[in-house]
Order: structure tokens, then sequence, then C-alpha cells
């Protein structure tokens, strides 16, 4: 796959040195847009920046000083700009170069930053302000500051004040690991990328119908079975059937405890929290597979080989919902996130009404329909999230048949479920479909790697915001920000991901960052200009912007399948 995709590839030996030194001059060139002295690209553009004339040079003597409580904001200095420098930014008690001091008065992610012929002042609340505040000083040095080793060259920092806060809590990334397995490395690859980019939130989509990713050592089948399927079905042909074509090829992998404890401590040092999802009642036929006694029918499957909606459900019996009150045990052992997220999205009720069980379990429970039987289901996994503590995240379907008193609504299918539950009360995550699935296209149709056929183009996740402009602004405070979606079903390796997640994501950081007022299209993009060679040095397999309008037979195509969308939509009450 990664052959046909026409992003941005990986630079190394000494001719790396002798491409990063040009990009760093262009970096330089390009900054804003603003001529031959403009700044270096912000992105996403900070609340408010004063630029100075003059500038502070960094050297090996560069020491660090830290107030109490803010020692990791220190490290975090360390982390982002000793490895291209090589230098030790070491500890200081007093009269360093970088001075990190806290300032209660700012918000915990918020900070200020002010480089001066003395050297660099750094003020924050918390040591997430503090490095925040350390990824806007690495952007204001050349664009190979993000080489992984050591570059030679004289690194300066242009004069400037900065204040910055951000403009929503949660900001976040999606990759779903469940259709495709990626590695360890490169999903740490990936938070580094979207930690440059000021996203706080790594939602981890574990468990699928195609492949149970997390180890689970209560239950081992889920891994042994559940993690790999014999074969994928080539293409999007959605449920299988006589003249689905196979690839023949086994596909599997997961995470061992191990694997994931180092992933959300690395995840941690770069103040990114990891949401684990843990599917259910729905996609769940890798869990079904390894456990049939999960499932309505008591058949033994398969994991699935196949994409799309699928009728196989778990069982709604009190053996289930302990199973997985079971699985969540070790999910919350593992991850310190106060969010768990557990799906409950596209979960047909065909079983449900074909099942003697289920229907003899809604009787004795009282329950109207099969709706309620999966908000009841929904409620046993909240009680089990709320008595240890966390709270739980769900796709907007588990809004049908009434929603669990502590849950946060994660709205995909447009912005009106979201605006619906936030006006009861209910804290919401923005993911919707026609601003922020990034495995839709970018760009023509008959020309970009294969994707699923709809269409996001940069200009309109520039165009997002996740506040829906019919809601009371009394509500405003329950939109606690939003989020991209990376569906892999037609991702089969990092270097896709990447071409599909970048530089759209830069987009989305921008929105999620930046006050709404600074929003300027055309100014992003001119700064993405001088943004790209970060994420070339980065080794990011970007796709390159521009070149993405469609032509008339693409518009008339791409709008007829986003008004099947919203039938499809309507029909099911979003």
């Amino acid at each position: 796959m990664s052959s046909l995709l026409p992003g941005r590839r990986a630079r190394n030996g000494t001719a790396a040195l002798a491409v990063l030194l040009l990009m760093s001059l262009a970096n330089r060139a390009a900054g804003n847009g603003a001529g031959a002295d403009a700044h270096p690209a912000l992105v996403p553009l900070p609340t408010s920046v004063q630029w100075r004339a003059g500038e502070f040079t960094l050297d090996a003597a560069v020491t660090v000083q830290a107030d109490a409580g803010l020692e990791g904001a220190a490290d975090a200095v360390r982390l982002l700009l000793g490895p291209a420098t090589g230098f030790p930014f070491a500890a200081a008690a007093a009269d360093a170069a970088v001075r990190i001091t806290r300032d209660d008065a700012l918000g915990p992610e918020a900070y200020t930053l002010r480089v001066t012929v003395d050297g660099i002042d750094i003020g924050a609340s918390t040591e997430t302000g503090a490095f925040y505040a350390a990824q806007t000083l690495r952007q204001l040095l050349p664009a190979d500051i993000y080489s992984r080793q050591p570059v030679e060259r004289t690194w300066r920092v242009p004069h400037v004040e900065i204040s910055d806060a951000p403009r929503f809590g949660w900001r976040g990334m999606h990759l779903d690991v469940g259709r495709h397995f990626m590695p360890v490395e490169f999903v740490k690859k990936f938070i580094d990328a979207i930690a440059a980019h000021k996203f706080n939130s790594f939602h981890w989509h574990l468990t699928e119908d195609q492949g149970w990713r997390i180890e689970i050592k209560r239950y081992p089948k889920l891994t042994e079975v559940g993690a790999m399927r014999a074969r994928t079905v080539v293409g999007l042909s959605f449920g299988g059937g006589k003249d689905a074509e196979y690839d023949g090829v086994p596909h599997g992998g997961y995470y061992t405890q191990d694997e994931i404890r180092e992933v959300v401590a690395y995840a941690a040092r770069r103040h990114v929290n990891i949401v684990p999802e843990i599917e259910f009642p729905g996609h769940a036929q890798a869990a079904i597979a390894a456990y049939p006694e999960l499932g309505n029918t008591g058949r033994r499957l398969k994991v699935k080989e196949e994409w799309g909606i699928n009728e196989n459900t778990l069982k709604p019996s009190d053996e289930t919902i302990a199973f997985y009150h079971n699985v969540l045990a070790e999910v919350i052992e593992l991850f310190p996130s106060r969010y768990i997220h557990i799906g409950g999205d596209e979960a047909p009720k065909t079983q449900w009404e074909q099942s003697e069980f289920a229907q003899q379990r809604m009787r004795e429970l009282g329950l109207a329909d099969e709706h309620a039987l999966q908000s009841w289901m929904i409620r046993q996994m909240d009680a089990f999230l709320t008595a240890h503590g966390r709270r739980l995240v769900g796709w907007d379907e588990i809004m049908q048949g009434g929603l669990s008193d502590n849950a946060t609504v994660m709205s995909w299918r447009g912005m009106r479920p979201g605006e619906k539950a936030a006006a009861l009360g209910h804290d919401v995550v923005m993911a919707p479909t026609f601003w922020t699935y990034f495995d839709y296209y970018q760009g023509d149709f008959d020309t970009e790697p294969p994707a699923l056929p709809f269409y996001v183009p940069l200009r309109q996740v520039y165009a997002f915001d996740p506040i829906p402009r019919n809601l009371p602004e009394r509500f405003h405070a329950h939109i606690l920000g939003g989020q991209a979606q990376l569906w892999t079903e037609l991702m089969k390796t990092p270097e896709h991901v990447e071409y599909m997640a970048f530089p759209r994501a830069a987009a989305l950081a921008e929105v999620l960052w930046s006050p709404a007022g600074t929003r300027d299209y055309t100014g992003f993009v001119q700064r993405l200009k001088g943004h790209l060679p970060r994420l070339d040095v980065l080794g990011v397999n970007y796709r390159p912007p521009g070149n993405d309008e469609l032509g008339f037979t693409g518009r008339i195509k791409a709008a007829i399948l986003k008004l099947g969308m919203r039938l499809y939509f309507w029909r099911q009450g979003a």
C-alpha cells in the first residue's frame, strides 16, 4: 500500500542533513507568508502573539530552572529540544536561561512564553501548560529541531511574547487498530505527531468484529482466538457474499499488557491521555468467536473477515455483564484515563428480537423494547465504571432507550445527537462524520489512495465548529471539544494512516485550540507551508495540500453519497 501513496518519506543519512538545512531555510522564508522577514509558522495559532526584534541563541551552556511543582516542565524542554540540539539543558537553581515560573492565574493548559535578550520565560499553573509552551518554543526554531538525532547548526529563537490557552479541553485523535493492527512503534510515533499539534486525547479503538487487540489475563482466548482473522475481504465489500473477493492472508496482532503500560507512560510524558475503547454490545464478533457463550445463538463464529454492520451482538445475560465487568477491571488497571469508551454504536436488534432469552429478559426487567434492553446493558457498564471512579463514553447510539446518568456522548452521526445530549445536561465530544472522519476521501476519488466514498477536504475540516449553531449558550460548557476518527478498513499500513491524518489533523488542531474569532483558512494554509517541513523531519507521510477539488462528476457523486448518509441517520432518529 505504501508504494501507492504520494506523500512524504522519512529521510536519513548524510543527504538528510543537507535536506534538513534547506528545509529550515524554507521554513524561515515561508513562515506566515509575510515576506522575507516572516515569522515562524505557529500551528495551532496562539491566542496572542507579539513579535519583537532580535533573537536569543540556544547553546550547550543553557540551563533550565523550574519552580516547585513544575519540575516535569524542565523534562519537557529536554524531551522536545534535547535530541536535535544535543544540549543537556541541565537543571539550575538560579540564573538559568530558561525559566519556568508558576502562575496560578492561568488555566490548567494555558501558558505564557516570553523570549528576550535575557533568555526564555515560561509561565504556567501546571506542567501541562508548560509542556505546551515548550511545544510552541519548538515551533519558534527551525524545522530540524524535530530531528531525533543531533543536528549541527546555530539555534536562534526570535524574540516574542505569547499568551495562549486552548478553546476546548478535549482535543482528540482516534485510531482504529481492530480492522488493521498497528505496531507499538507506530502508535508511539502517532502520539508524538498529535502531541506536537497540542492534541491531548488519543482514543485507542482496541476491539472490533475483525480483531481483539488487548491482552486480558482472565480471558486468554480473546487474543489466542480473537486477535487473528484468516483473511480479509478486498475493498469495501460489506457483508461478504458469493461475489466477495478475499486476500487469503491471515491478519492479526495484539498488545500485551506490558506494551500497553509502555505506551500509556509514553503518552503521559507527552501530556496525552489515552482513552481505550472496548466495544459493547455490538462490534463484538471477535469476542464471541473466542467465547461463543457471549453470543445470542450459541453458534461458533469466526473472527469477522468483512466490513460493515454486524448482527452478531452480545447476549444480554448476567454472565455477559460479568464477563465485561471483568474485562473492564483489567482495562482500568492499565489505563489511568478518567474516561473509558464502551462503543455502543451500530448494534442491530435482530438477534434480540428473535431470541427467546432476550425477550424473556426484557419481560423480567420490564423493558419496553430492544432499544431499552441496550440501554439497560449500557447502564450496567456505566454503574461499574462509576463505582471505580471512571466515566463512561459511548457513541451517540447510547442515547437510544435512554441515556445512562453519567454517560458522555461522542456524537458521530452529525451534530444533532450531541446537541440533544448537551441540552439534557450530558457532556459531549463532537466527532461528526462530515467534518472529522479522516477515513474519507480528501481529493479526487479516482486518483487518491483507497478511502471510504465520502469527501472531507482540508478546508472542510477547518470550517468545523464543535459548538452546535442552535445550542443555547447555557449548554455550551457541556461541549467538551472534538476529535477526528481514523477507521482502518482500507488503511493497511502506518504510512496510509499518516496520509489520511495529516495535514487534516493540523486543521482540526487549530479548530480545537485557537479562539474561534481568529479562524482564517487563507492564513492557515499560508502558515501550513512553514509547518509541513516539521512533518518531513518527523517522517510523517502526509498528503501534500492542494489538488483537492472534485470535478463535476465527483461533486455530484459526493453530494448523492452525503444525502444518502443523512437519510440513513434520519431513519435512525439521529
